[in-house]
C-alpha cells in the first residue's frame, strides 16, 4: 500500500531542467542577434583598409 503513494514524477527536477533550458536558449539567442547586429559594416572595412 505504502508503494502506490510514491510520486511518478520527480517536479523538482522537471521544473529545474525546464527552466536551465530556458535560460541557454535566451543566452544563446541574445548570442547571435550580437553576432548578427554587431558585425562590422561594408563601409567600415573599407575605410581601414585605405588607412594603412
Amino acid at each position: 500500500m505504502t508503494n502506490s503513494i510514491l510520486p511518478l514524477a520527480n517536479w523538482g527536477m522537471g521544473t529545474g531542467i525546464i527552466i536551465f533550458f530556458a535560460i541557454l536558449c535566451i543566452v544563446m539567442t541574445a548570442l547571435v542577434l550580437s553576432f548578427v547586429f554587431g558585425g562590422k559594416k561594408k563601409g567600415d572595412d573599407e575605410a581601414t583598409s585605405s588607412e594603412e
